[in-house]
């Protein structure tokens, strides 16, 4: 089926300077109070290390990656901070056999000594590295070489190696994909005790509807391969997933294999390349689906968590993407509210970049949808009407992209007429996610001005405690 366009998916919903309510035919997924995506920004090809009490998300950054990874830390799921690591780089991995393409799919895991082996896809190639700690210091772990070179296997894609800890001790790394969309494979291999050389020769281990991405997980003894199919340019993109009764296979699909897949009627296409995780004793999906409205020329992939059940026979329950997302993505009840949240705050702007962007998205909770100025504004500006005067210490600001810089001034008022500034990032830009201005304001209003240098500004949440 093709992706609808955003013309058939919504209808307007304001223009600048006005508070937009959503349209009766606002487009599933930009509902407010919406648990997925779990992360402002885009990104895709996730990871997953739960350790001391935080959960450590690494992620390719979108569009098409960049000269390093996207890290993203919680204790709880749902306040994210944004970390940059010193390794993996696209300079520091670069060999004689490397491709242009940049930093790409990690996988992480905790070896059994304690320590962290991260691999990577950089230049079409897999490099390992190592870590006493999710965040580093990372090192390249073979010096100036990747574990598997580009021409490692002439004809096929050396890339999206993920790793897997058996519970016997021994580790296997899978990898491997095709060129043009088309004839996938997947290798796999035993690694050694030091996790950064192989114990063997790798083999072919792959299966129906092969192209990319895979990952493997065990259940009741079995060893269950998942992969994606299609491309992740649309909505063909999709979960497989095959059995088989050893680390190497033979690996048969399962005869409900895809288990996820898109959804257009509800806006979520292209859901892949994905990673599974555990919160008590329940299994969870971590992958990456388009933006909301699709946007066929902007690959900007945002990551998502949903339930993954096993049923009675040892199958993979098909799985049923969402917005909402699991229980623990929203606050327990009970939990304080933020200021900016109350009814009755408004939010206007100096322009709307389109129909979906309207400056009401700041306040809705969800990390799908943000405001953004029109690109002809030449000074944007947010403004937010908090309905009373009110006494607060921090306001944090979720950017469009956490490793990018932003330019702007917050001022504050009682009357609306005479500004006090707060925080001033004009000259010294502000960076990474959330954003915090920790000063005390005595205000009802609050504004957000933007210089228009490097970046052009977009605002997923601004909330004010």
């Amino acid at each position: 089926m093709k992706p609808m366009s955003a013309a058939t998916m919504c209808a307007a919903v304001g223009i600048g300077g006005l508070t937009a309510a959503p349209s009766v035919h606002e487009p599933a997924g930009l509902d407010p109070g919406a648990g997925n995506p779990i992360i402002p920004g885009y990104y895709a090809d996730p990871s997953i290390v739960q350790y001391q009490g935080r959960n450590y998300i690494y992620a390719t950054l979108d569009p098409w990656g960049g000269d390093t990874l996207g890290c993203w830390s919680s204790a709880d799921f749902r306040d994210w901070t944004f970390h940059r690591l010193n390794w993996p780089t696209k300079p520091a991995c670069t060999s004689p056999t490397s491709h242009s393409n940049k930093v790409w799919a990690p996988s992480v895991i905790q070896a059994p000594d304690g320590s962290f082996a991260m691999y990577v896809s950089v230049g079409s190639e897999v490099w390992v590295g190592k870590a006493p700690h999710p965040l580093g210091p990372w090192s390249n772990a073979l010096g100036d070489r990747p574990l598997i070179p580009a021409d490692y296997r002439p004809g096929f894609h050396m890339i999206d190696a993920e790793a897997f800890l058996d519970d016997d001790g021994h580790a296997y790394l899978y990898w491997g994909s095709g060129w043009n969309w088309t004839n996938g494979r997947c290798f796999a291999v035993r690694l050694k005790p030091d996790l950064t050389s192989f114990d063997g020769e790798p083999v072919d281990v792959t299966p129906a509807n092969y192209f990319e991405a895979p990952f493997m997980i065990k259940n009741g003894g079995r060893y269950y391969l998942m992969y994606s199919q299609g491309k992740t340019l649309n909505d063909t993109y999709r979960v497989h997933y095959a059995i088989g009764e050893s680390p190497f296979g033979p690996f048969t699909e399962a005869p409900n294999s895809p288990v996820l897949t898109s959804d257009p009627e509800a806006n979520i296409l292209g859901p892949g390349h994905h990673t599974v995780f555990t919160e008590g004793t329940d299994h969870y999906i971590l992958y990456h689906r388009h933006t909301i409205p699709f946007d066929p020329e902007f690959i900007g992939r945002q990551l998502c968590v949903d339930p993954l059940r096993f049923n009675a026979d040892g199958l993979i329950e098909k799985i049923k993407p969402t917005h909402r997302g699991p229980a623990f993505l929203r606050p327990p009840s009970g939990a304080p509210e933020a200021l900016s949240s109350s009814a009755g705050v408004v939010a206007t702007a100096s322009t709307i970049h389109d129909d979906f962007t309207s400056p009401a998205r700041v306040l809705d909770q969800n990390n799908a949808s943000l405001w953004r100025p029109s690109a002809s504004d030449p000074r944007p500006w947010l403004h937010l009407d908090l309905g009373a005067i009110h006494e607060f210490k921090r306001q944090s600001l979720l950017f469009e992209y956490a490793w990018k810089d932003y330019h702007f001034r917050c001022e504050a008022s009682v009357d609306d007429a005479t500004w006090t500034l707060v925080a001033n990032h004009s000259v010294t830009p502000a960076t990474g996610s959330p954003v915090f201005i920790d000063v005390p304001v005595r205000a009802r209003f609050l504004r957000l001005v933007f210089n228009r240098q490097q970046v052009d500004p977009a605002v997923v949440s601004w909330r004010v405690d």
